[in-house]
């Protein structure tokens, strides 16, 4: 197993009180596969981090009002759960919250803080409705937490209608990083070509192992607006190109994949958070997705229902997600406890046997 850069990804996380989860304390690695029953609480798990990109754009109180009260966030409401907590390591450093509800249905800042293993806790303030992290500690741990958690993204590529935003005409610009839902992929195609060639070609050859129909992309500014890239391809050995819809699904969001673990390094996220990335995918393709999750160099959390994924990974990577009564309750497999039970079945054998937890509870 590969050790984790320890300073900038997540090497811990505590988590109490938030939605299905009433207390969560996982140590992470590089590679991070969660498994588990559908409603079991996967979901509650990833939609954290998304929660925790809202705060830090100092957005909070928007994305309580958008789930609907802080009732919606805490662990069966405020009745049974008076606090959302949460505590995020960094190795030697980290960043501390506690949340409580209001009478005005906000979530408000009980504790507010970051932390580092020499020297502890350092708060940073309390009673305040957006986050004061920015104004720091004048300690430099912020330094090491904040880039960190500001780039984390969570992947998503499940909407691939007609109407999907990656199918439409997009600003040529919008390329600072690829979006959550892929929306500006043709634009964010456009800088690698431009600037980082050979990325861009790996991803265009990785694309052509899953799709050998694929020739390339047709990259280029609208004619009536070249202000504006819409995503475009040809078929190998052709000339004439063709918009996005006339890609299946599975193509569109492989390349989607493709682009994420494939961008340069210095374009990516320091922990890459994918959401169910085997929708639509050839079991080939999966193969595909798995290699590029193992080699590349940053930390990996994926949340997936595929047996065929769990299968390319080895039983330290994966966590178990597992509801009781309500609650979800996340463990890490350990290697060695099944070492008999992998000498004669793959782990998505021992999960469709129900040796693993994350099936439905009887």
């Amino acid at each position: 197993m590969t050790e984790i850069n320890r300073d900038k990804q997540l090497s811990r996380i505590v988590l109490k009180g938030f939605k299905s989860i009433a207390n969560c304390d996982l140590k992470l690695s590089r590679v991070n596969i969660l498994i588990s029953a559908n409603g079991a609480g996967k979901s509650n798990f990833i939609g954290f981090f998304r929660m925790v990109g809202q705060l830090l754009e100092k957005n909070l109180q928007v994305f309580v009002s958008r789930q609907g009260s802080p009732d919606a966030l805490l662990h069966f409401g405020r009745k049974t759960t008076e606090q959302l907590e949460f505590e995020l390591y960094f190795g030697n450093n980290g960043y501390f919250a506690t949340l409580e509800p209001t009478q005005d249905n906000r979530l408000m800042f009980a504790r507010e803080s970051f932390w580092w293993n020499m020297g502890g806790e350092r708060e940073i303030g309390r009673g305040h409705f957006e986050t004061k992290a920015f104004i720091g500690t004048r300690t430099g741990i912020d330094e090491y937490v904040l880039p960190a958690m500001q780039q984390w993204r969570v992947y998503h590529f499940h909407d691939t209608s007609d109407s999907a935003y990656i199918k439409q005409p997009q600003g040529i610009n919008d390329n600072a990083y690829l979006r959550p839902d892929a929306r500006n992929l043709a634009s964010f195609l456009y800088l690698l070509r431009n600037s980082y060639p050979a990325s861009y070609q790996r991803i265009v050859k990785t694309i052509r192992l899953i799709a050998p129909f694929f020739g390339d992309f047709n990259l280029r500014p609208a004619p009536q607006n070249k202000e504006v890239i819409e995503l475009e391809w040809f078929e190998r050995g052709q000339d004439i190109p063709f918009k996005a819809h006339l890609l299946s699904d599975g193509t569109l969001r492989f390349i989607c994949l493709a682009t994420v673990f494939l961008q340069p390094e210095d374009l990516q996220t320091e922990t890459i958070i994918v959401d169910e990335p085997e929708l639509g995918l050839h079991p080939y393709a999966i193969k595909v997705l798995a290699s590029l999750i193992r080699t590349v160099s940053k930390q990996v959390i994926v949340s997936t229902q595929s047996v065929e994924l769990l299968n390319e990974f080895e039983a330290n990577d994966v966590i178990i997600v597992d509801r009781d009564e309500g609650s979800s309750y996340l463990h890490k497999l350990n290697q060695h406890e099944l070492e008999e039970w992998l000498l004669d079945y793959s782990l998505g054998e021992l999960w469709q046997k129900n040796l693993l937890g994350g099936r439905p509870a009887r």
